[in-house]
């Protein structure tokens, strides 16, 4: 799936950006985008091999930027239901929040506009069904690192490539006795469109 997203990403970039060249450089302070997002969750951790599904689902993006390279990302969804699994097996669902504040540097000076990210993700859990005894913790803060690339189209709008690595962790017990921590830690690959003002 990740290596379909990426073809499909170079195939539309490769179609956005002449069209791209021929426009001027759009400003504006905010940046408004709206993404589809494929979340792809890290291997099974624990000694009960926890895991969660892969997943496509929307979220929306505020950037605001204090200088022409330097800009603040808060991304936002909603509550995103996920099955959870034990060595590939369903055992239950949950809902995680998961909204990431970034620092960017925006490179300019080109037709297109790549840029890295620094930041912080605060992760909640909750609507958490299990089996009798076990037993998540509700909250998860953890570093985000990202790159993308805005390809400009001309009147603010923009079309966007943007990847993250998410750390999103919790503590796993069973009967109160702990089995580790479950590493969620997906890797976020999004398509979207975004308006600068």
């Amino acid at each position: 799936m990740i290596k379909r997203c990426i073809a499909l990403a170079a195939v539309l970039t490769a179609a956005v950006v002449p069209a791209a060249q021929a426009q001027s450089s759009d400003t504006g302070s905010w940046l408004v985008r709206a993404r589809a997002l494929y979340l792809d969750p890290a291997s099974p951790t624990t000694d009960l091999a926890l895991s969660i599904n892969s997943k496509v689902l929307p979220e929306v993006d505020v950037s605001y930027f204090f200088t022409p390279n330097i800009a603040a990302e808060l991304v936002l969804t909603y509550p995103q239901k996920q099955d959870v699994r034990s060595n590939g097996a369903n055992i239950g669902t949950l809902k995680h929040l998961p909204p990431t504040l970034s620092l960017q540097y925006h490179f300019t000076g080109m037709p297109v506009r790549p840029y890295v990210g620094l930041g912080l993700n605060y992760t909640h859990f909750s609507s958490v069904n299990l089996p009798a005894g076990v037993s998540v913790g509700r909250n998860s803060t953890g570093l985000a690192f990202g790159a993308g690339v805005d390809v400009p189209m001309g009147s603010g709008w923009l079309f966007n490539v943007d990847v993250k690595q998410v750390q999103i962790r919790t503590d796993v017990a069973v009967d109160g006795v702990s089995h580790g921590t479950f590493k969620v830690d997906p890797v976020l690959f999004s398509l979207g469109v975004g308006k600068r003002f």
